[in-house]
């Protein structure tokens, strides 16, 4: 008789399950959609890989991508896929730290020769991403010393930097280093989790560029930063441009502009408005209302 492990689920439940079984199979066994929404799991509150064995005994819940920490991870492969999209346009590229945030992710750039993205490159990138979306390639989890960390990465500075200083919320700590790789030419330092494979993303926009300094020091080098989003769907991303599209129309500056209500005159700050005679009877109105 094969050797069995016992988890438990979110509602107290035990599920029984083939030794080495993963929170793939573990996705599996509890029912096809599930499995195909999967993103990670968690054991025993901490976020892993799906394909990492389950220990007997544990707390297992399998994460999709609808949820906050679903769509984080989904945020965190959607980033990694950014940066090896900008590697292979544009060879001989930097490439710094790529975290999720709040809707969303970014990565921070050095471009060869000092060059700068363009709208039209967020397009190409974009493109380059689908392509690597449509090819399936897997997230693959690797862990060396320090020492072949900085080897791995000795043409990537910043990585370096981020292993010298053994920050172990980027994948490095005093004595190992956790990167992944999802092809023969592109690995990134990263202490994951993340999704099984490209395939599950896929749902995401570029968004901007913005310049940012390395580590926020004014004193280094200034990278180039790329804003994007990413859902577990087309239709939830959909809702989040609806919602931003609504956002920028209902924007107090721009609409008190459009009713001449204010203006924000540069000479005496962006922030500060100067309001019209409309503007100051509302004012007048709200304040002895208040």
């Amino acid at each position: 008789m094969t050797p069995q492990v016992s988890v438990i689920l979110p509602d107290g439940s035990s599920r029984h399950l083939d030794e080495g079984a993963t929170g793939a199979d573990l996705a599996a066994a509890i029912g096809p959609r599930l499995a195909k929404a999967a993103v990670v799991v968690r054991i025993d509150g901490t976020l892993a890989d799906l394909n990492l064995p389950l220990p007997d005994g544990a707390e297992v819940a399998v994460v999709t991508g609808a949820e906050a920490e679903g769509r984080e991870v989904l945020r965190h492969s959607t980033a990694h896929v950014l940066a090896q999209a900008v590697l292979q346009l544009w060879p001989g590229a930097r490439f710094a730290i790529g975290p999720p945030i709040d809707d969303g992710f970014y990565y921070d750039f050095e471009l060869p020769g000092g060059a700068h993205f363009s709208d039209e490159d967020l397009e190409r990138i974009e493109e380059r991403m689908r392509r690597i979306v449509s090819e399936d390639q897997p997230f693959q989890r690797e862990e060396m010393s320090r020492e072949e960390g900085i080897t791995l990465f000795s043409d990537q500075p910043y990585k370096v930097e981020i292993i010298e200083g053994t920050d172990g919320s980027e994948g490095a700590d005093a004595a190992a280093i956790s990167a992944y790789r999802n092809s023969a030419e592109f690995i990134d330092l990263c202490r994951g989790p993340h999704v099984p494979s490209t395939r599950r993303l896929g749902s995401f926009k570029l968004m901007r560029v913005a310049g940012a300094y390395w580590r926020g020091d004014e004193r280094k080098p200034q990278l180039q930063r790329i804003y994007g989003t990413a859902w577990e769907s087309n239709q939830a991303l959909a809702d989040h441009l609806h919602r931003l599209e609504e956002a920028e129309r209902r924007d107090h500056r721009k609409v008190g502009l459009e009713l001449d209500l204010f203006h924000f005159p540069p000479e005496i700050g962006g922030g500060l408005p100067v309001f019209h005679p409309k503007g100051g009877m509302i004012r007048k109105l709200m304040e002895d209302y208040s």
